[in-house]
């Protein structure tokens, strides 16, 4: 029986060694960040390590950086008690917090009206599609883009960015809050005053130390020019789908993408039906955000672009990474179309 393919890597990436090894000497460590002694010293400079790790990666200061569980927390942290507009094409955990109000255009584009009081996401993690972000913007979810484009914090004007490590190599349940220097946030857990403040509670260590070797690791690929094979290998899956003379609709083409996102319509073939068949057929792919996988709806997000109920319910994601190979795609290209011609005959 074939190996099976990987094919959701903006679910999650799958571990990185780097980060794995990180983890593992981290275990090591007896002692507690916020303890004086030479154990606990030895623990908070682990901590801090990674902490400059990050910021290395992500283009911003390490005092910007403040450690959380994931970028569900972070949204939190960044947006509780402030009215801020945001699209309906936002991750949940951004949505839970913003107005929904924002217009997006066919090609998932965003007005922002007032950058001050909205919150954006730079990439869309079920159709891939970047957005310009202004100077100023309030908040932005940078989860999926951060390690597969050039991400620069500061160069970018954000005021505070959410980002996980889970997305890029990195361990689940680890993520950060990025705050510009001078702002500040009101603390939802509160206690020790940990995190300068902003978020109590003994760090998880060895999910920080994973977190800061996968984004070195992260930013050593991108520069090393990754991610452009895999976006060779978007484009090999979809000019071949697109030329196979069967209606499959191609999200977000037309418009900047992250390097890896196919969002696929087959309208008539319901989402859930395609992922359980190519799950039995060795492929893992999904019907939206991992974290609405399991509900079955249609997509908010293709919604907003203007796909009906016929189209925004019958979509997949295929999102590729740097261990993917062209033997690989091509094999999901023949059971993808072996599978939809099937339904159709």
């Amino acid at each position: 029986m074939p190996e099976r393919v990987y094919l959701d890597w903006n679910a999650t990436a799958p571990l990185r060694t780097e980060a794995r090894a990180a983890m593992i000497s981290a275990m090591e460590v007896a002692g507690n960040p916020s303890s004086v002694h030479g154990e606990g010293r030895a623990a908070k400079s682990l901590v801090e390590r990674a902490r400059a790790q990050v910021a290395e990666a992500f283009g911003a200061s390490a005092s910007d950086v403040v450690f959380v569980s994931g970028a569900t927390e972070a949204a939190a942290l960044a947006m509780a008690g402030r009215s801020l507009a945001s699209a309906p094409i936002e991750h949940e955990a951004v949505a839970a917090w913003g107005d929904g109000a924002l217009a997006v255009d066919a090609r998932g584009a965003v007005a922002i009206v007032n950058p001050a009081g909205s919150a954006v996401q730079l990439a869309n993690s079920e159709t891939g599609v970047l957005q310009d972000l202004p100077q100023g913007l309030a908040v932005s979810d940078m989860t999926q883009a951060f390690g597969k484009i050039p991400v620069g914090f500061d160069w970018s004007g954000v005021d505070m960015a959410l980002i996980s490590a889970h997305k890029l190599g990195g361990p689940k349940g680890i993520g950060a809050l990025v705050i510009r220097r001078g702002l500040d946030v009101v603390s939802q857990i509160r206690g020790g005053g940990q995190e300068m403040g902003r978020r109590s509670g003994t760090e998880n260590i060895i999910g920080i130390a994973g977190f800061g070797a996968a984004a070195e690791a992260a930013a050593r690929d991108l520069e090393n020019g990754i991610w452009d094979r895999v976006a060779q290998l978007r484009t090999f899956l979809e000019t071949s789908l697109e030329g196979d003379g069967n209606p499959t609709i191609l999200v977000g083409n037309d418009s900047k993408r992250l390097p890896n996102t196919s969002c696929l319509i087959s309208p008539g073939w319901k989402g859930e039906t395609q992922v359980m068949a190519l799950d039995l057929a060795g492929f893992a792919v999904s019907a939206g955000s991992a974290c609405s996988s399991g509900k079955v709806r249609e997509s908010a997000v293709l919604r907003a672009m203007g796909y009906g109920p016929g189209e925004a319910d019958c979509a997949i994601r295929v999102s590729l990474g740097p261990d993917v190979n062209e033997e690989q795609v091509g094999r999901f290209i023949e059971s993808f179309r072996r599978l939809r011609d099937r339904r159709r005959s």
